[in-house]
């Protein structure tokens, strides 16, 4: 018997495996923007930091530099450093920027492993940041060349956002004249000039701002997320309390990403973006949603305004304009917070750690393949995948950005923003408009399995999509076993306003068994989506998952706390166990992110002799300046060499030269409150997910019934790459190991030998993704269908 349009539950299942994941966003570089005057002027340039690596024959050298600081540049550093060691590089570090170029001297030294040791935990940038106005000026330039030259400099890394990075290349395309010039003068004879004929240029772009076109997430951009929602959930207790509303100031002059993420991870009333002013009236809008938010029972409310926030005639909206005008309209309690720089601040996310030891590993790979003819590219995160892509290409849509806001065209400043931007504003949209309700399907959202922080905001987003489409929502409790118990209920549009606490492959099996049943049971031929919600991020079909980056963040956090406990003491190792399973996915990424010098996992096997390596390795770091070792170990890794005999075997092969230390991490890394990616992915493919179960229950809505068999309406949503996919789970049978609860092939597992690498083993790194020059992607417009919010 078939269920009817009036009494069918239609199930997403939000699959909680137990373990985890990290990444991804977009990005750019506002003061270094700000700073930008006419390019004929050699604007752009914002003086900052630099790394150079100089090949051992001193033939090529290159150079790394920073703008304004944000978190994890020290990790971007720490990348290019010991990757151009490994290369066989020469490595200098160049102090301040642009100025210490100009300067010369002590600015410019040669740099070691052990010199970038301690850095990931450290946020700014340890070798220093400064603007530089004679790098405006040709003289300044000149010298300069001048300064590279006698080191042979001729390979440089940039990190900065668009005024930085446009200066590294016009620095680039006056290469030849000033070498002329310096010719000229007497100061670098005719085999200095030809040995250094060429510079090649490689930018990384680090901002919190994420204004740079072309790459989905700049370093430096989640961990000020991180800054702003630790600042929103304190906020929320108080808010709450006293029945407040709270305006939240948060940088971003020129670009909203910040405000808009921010809005999104906590569910904000209203946000002020200066790409997407809001229209004419929108005074009496935003009280009216205000006040209809207090007479549903909420008792806080939260405005979020970048900084750059302007209305559609170029006003600026403040913070105080927003609660003067709160105040003065519905008499609500209200007060302002302006984050100001705490947002730069602070240590760097797991997430920014990994994204800038990517980064600065393919920056150096970029270089040493760089020929005459190759242009000045910039290192980019397209999804989940390291792109590389013309730099000035990159700066001209950015600049257009500007452009078409000054020009009042938003929406075409939206679109060049990029896919990922877009993307977050439609969905900030489709989650803040409530549509009348109507008789159409009834859906159940249910959690399957342990649970894994983000779950809450992909429910949450899940419900006030499904409402906005015109469903009834239904809640089912306590996973399958409230399911057959009947504990199900509605659930309403004002019962999932704040959703920021923490509440798998069990759901994936589960899923399959409900598309296998289908033959048997008629009433399961419905739609039927699951989306990977576990912190050890195993599930087949997907690159990351909900709830893998709050782990993550909470194994990086303690491993920094541990290893600064022994801060007072001379060489220690700390032995640590992580969760996960037969899945190496947290010990590896976490152990790339804290820095870690092993890691064992159950996907690579070992054995006594890689353990007597590993420990003979250790010894010989311990004995120069470096004092702290960190070895990582998955609970699963191995039955007999578990964390204990690991432990004592590290204790009495480093007698006399390190002592050890023992720590189990447990379930703290299941726990806590959910990072701003996981709440920002869970919002997202939640809603894409919903859109999706909307199109196809309409598709198969025939005869007074909805009716579906094909292996296509029963999947799965997971990251590929560079896209969210839909994936029949009948499909992704024969890439499960389902007796270790693991994917077949896993992509994380190329990123060990890059963490071998920069933990000082001999060791290949598998390029076969790497060294394709890409073009910046424009996009369309689209029809203005819900079904673009991902």
């Amino acid at each position: 018997m078939g269920f009817n349009r009036s009494d069918l539950f239609f199930l997403i299942f939000y699959v909680v495996i137990l373990k985890g994941i990290f990444f991804l966003v977009r990005g750019g570089g506002g003061d270094a923007i700000e700073e930008l005057e006419m390019l004929s002027h050699c604007s752009c340039l914002e003086g900052q930091p630099f790394v150079v690596l100089c090949c051992a024959d001193c033939t090529h050298t290159h150079t790394y530099l920073l703008t304004s600081p944000s978190s994890c540049m020290n990790g971007a550093v720490r990348a290019v450093v010991r990757m151009g060691i490994y290369v066989g590089a020469k490595v200098y570090f160049i102090h301040e920027g642009y100025q210490g170029m100009v300067d010369g001297g002590d600015n410019i030294k040669e740099a070691t492993w052990e010199s970038v040791s301690s850095m990931l935990q450290v946020g700014g940038t340890v070798i220093g940041s400064a603007r530089c106005k004679a790098f405006r000026t040709h003289e300044g330039r000149l010298k300069a060349a001048h300064n590279l030259v006698q080191r042979h400099i001729t390979n440089l890394c940039v990190i900065g956002g668009d005024g930085s990075l446009t200066g590294a290349n016009l620095f680039r395309e006056e290469w030849s004249s000033l070498l002329d010039e310096l010719q000229e003068q007497g100061l670098i004879d005719a085999e200095a000039a030809r040995a250094n004929s060429k510079l090649h240029i490689v930018g990384m772009v680090g901002s919190i701002d994420n204004d740079f076109c072309g790459t989905d997430m700049t370093i430096g951009t989640d961990s000020a997320l991180h800054r702003i929602i630790e600042v929103v959930d304190a906020i929320m207790t108080t808010a709450q309390s006293h029945q407040r509303t709270f305006v939240l100031e948060v940088m971003g002059r020129h670009c909203g990403y910040l405000a808009l993420v921010s809005a999104l991870a906590c569910g904000a009333d209203w946000v002020f973006i200066p790409e997407m002013p809001p229209a004419d009236g929108w005074e009496d809008d935003m009280c009216q949603k205000l006040s209809e938010s207090r007479s549903r029972g909420s008792r806080l409310n939260i405005i979020i305004v970048a900084e750059g926030a302007i209305d559609r005639h170029g006003l600026q909206i403040t913070s105080g304009f927003v609660k003067d005008l709160v105040v003065r309209c519905l008499g609500f309690d209200t007060r302002v917070t302006i984050l100001g720089h705490v947002q730069r601040g602070g240590t760097p996310s797991a997430f920014d750690r990994i994204l800038a030891s990517r980064m600065g590993v393919e920056a150096v790979l970029a270089l040493l393949e760089a020929s005459t003819n190759t242009p000045a590219c910039v290192v980019s995160l397209v999804g989940n995948q390291a792109v590389r892509l013309p730099l000035m290409e990159c700066v001209q849509m950015t600049q257009e950005v500007q452009k078409a806001m000054d020009e009042k065209k938003f929406d075409e400043a939206v679109r060049l923003r990029g896919r990922s931007f877009q993307n977050n504003l439609n969905t900030y949209r489709l989650l803040s408009h409530r549509r009348a309700d109507s008789d159409s399907f009834n859906v159940a959202v249910m959690n399957v399995g342990a649970p894994a922080a983000g779950m809450n905001a992909a429910v949450r987003s899940a419900v006030r999509v499904g409402i906005s489409e015109g469903h009834k929502m239904f809640a089912v409790s306590d996973g399958f076993e409230g399911f057959y118990k009947g504990q199900i209920k509605e659930i309403k549009w004002g019962d999932v306003g704040v959703c920021n606490q923490c509440p798998a492959n069990a759901a994936f099996e589960s899923l399959l068994q409900l598309y296998e049943g289908r033959a048997k049971y008629e009433e399961l031929c419905i739609p039927m989506c699951m989306l990977p919600a576990t912190i050890s991020n195993n599930v087949p079909g997907t690159d990351l998952s909900i709830g893998a980056d709050t782990s993550l963040n909470a194994i990086v956090e303690t491993c920094d706390r541990i290893k600064q406990s022994a801060s007072g003491t001379k060489r220690r190792v700390f032995i640590i166990e992580t969760m996960g399973g037969y899945c190496g996915y947290l010990a590896t990424v976490g152990g790339l992110a804290a820095g870690a010098d092993a890691v064992y996992i159950y996907e690579e096997p070992f054995d006594i002799r890689d353990l007597q390596a590993n420990v003979e390795h250790l010894t010989h770091k311990m004995k120069t300046s470096i004092q702290r070792g960190l070895v990582l170990r998955n609970e699963n890794c191995n039955e007999n060499f578990t964390t204990d005999f690991i432990y004592q075997l590290y204790s009495e092969e480093g007698r006399g030269v390190f002592d050890c230390r023992m720590n189990v991490l447990g379930h703290m890394q299941q726990g806590g409150a959910p990072s701003p990616f996981d709440r920002n992915f869970g919002t997202k493919v939640a809603a894409k997910a919903v859109q999706w179960i909307s199109r196809t229950l309409k598709d198969s809505y025939k005869g007074g019934r909805v009716f579906t068999s094909s292996e296509d309406t029963a999947c799965l949503l997971g990251m590929r790459r560079r896209a969210l996919v839909f994936q029949p789970v009948s499909q992704l049978r024969d890439e499960t190991d389902f007796v270790h609860r693991i994917p077949k092939e896993q992509w994380w597992l190329k990123l060990r030998p890059l963490m071998k690498i920069l933990a000082k083993y001999k060791t290949s790194y598998d390029v076969s993704d790497l060294g394709q020059l890409e073009h910046v992607t424009r996009i369309q417009p689209k029809e203005s269908d819900a079904s673009s919010a991902i």
